[in-house]
């Protein structure tokens, strides 16, 4: 049914490894921790995590999405481009990706650290409640019984206590490690809509056909739309998406400049 291509087999097998030693031989937690990739000024961050990342998994469901786009979309690639050049492609928008996702990472963390910095010059209730809303939303619901108190008791010792809850919520916030393939994953699926725009793909839900470049069109216009309208508990890392999305698409703009082809 899947003609596996050497590249493709070998990623498949090296995230299967992966993931059987952090899930049935209790590794989880520590490949995660000390390979997923950190936000820059974590004091966990390791430069070598902008590769390890693409290469750990959340869980059986995070790794079969990104290892089941792997198995359709990779062999057909790596005919067209051989095994080097597909690799290379691959790990340069994983690695991209990581990247660019850390950057805006860096720029979210960076914003919120000054102002957690600056609400430690000034506590107050009303400002602590804005801080938590405006950039912690997620986590309104598990402070509002000591939001509730504060604001009826604006004490010093309160004052004290919501400025160890907001530098909490930034450690929490700024030293999750991001880990999986989706980056590469989504770079390909990039690469595959624009080397073969007019190829049907059947759906499974709903069971139709769909064009590749409409339906990598779709993904992406979800991607975006899903950062920005962010839900609570969302912790999906979309601009990593849209990041090997971008690089794929600099990379393959680079190859038909040079090699007038897109590969």
């Amino acid at each position: 049914m899947f003609h596996l291509t050497p590249a493709a087999k070998n990623i498949l097998i090296i995230n299967g490894i992966i993931f059987i030693l952090s899930d049935f031989i209790g590794l989880r937690t520590y490949i995660i921790e000390n390979f997923g990739m950190r936000y820059f000024h974590s004091e966990n961050f390791q430069p070598y995590q902008i590769l390890t990342y693409m290469w750990v998994h959340a869980g059986f469901g995070h790794l079969f999405g990104n290892m089941f786009s792997v198995l359709v979309f990779a062999p057909i690639l790596e005919k067209v481009w051989g095994s080097k050049k597909f690799l290379i492609f691959y790990l340069v928008t994983g690695i991209g990706a990581g990247i660019l996702y850390s950057g805006i990472n860096y720029y979210e963390n960076y914003s919120f650290e000054v102002k957690v910095k600056s609400y430690e010059q000034n506590p107050s209730p009303e400002s602590f409640r804005k801080l938590v809303i405006n950039n912690s939303s997620e986590y309104y619901n598990q402070l509002y019984d000591f939001i509730d108190s504060y604001e009826q008791n604006p004490s010093n010792s309160n004052d004290n206590l919501s400025i160890a809850y907001a530098n909490d919520l930034l450690k929490v916030k700024s030293d999750v490690p991001m880990v999986g393939a989706s980056g590469a994953v989504f770079g390909i699926l990039l690469a595959f809509a624009m080397l073969f725009p007019n190829m049907k793909l059947m759906l499974l839900f709903p069971p139709i056909p769909v064009k590749a470049k409409y339906l990598v069109l779709v993904y992406g216009i979800y991607e975006l739309w899903s950062e920005i309208n962010r839900m609570p508990g969302d912790n999906i890392a979309h601009f990593a998406h849209l990041g090997g999305m971008l690089i794929g698409y600099l990379i393959l703009i680079y190859w038909k400049r040079k090699y007038g082809t897109f590969y």
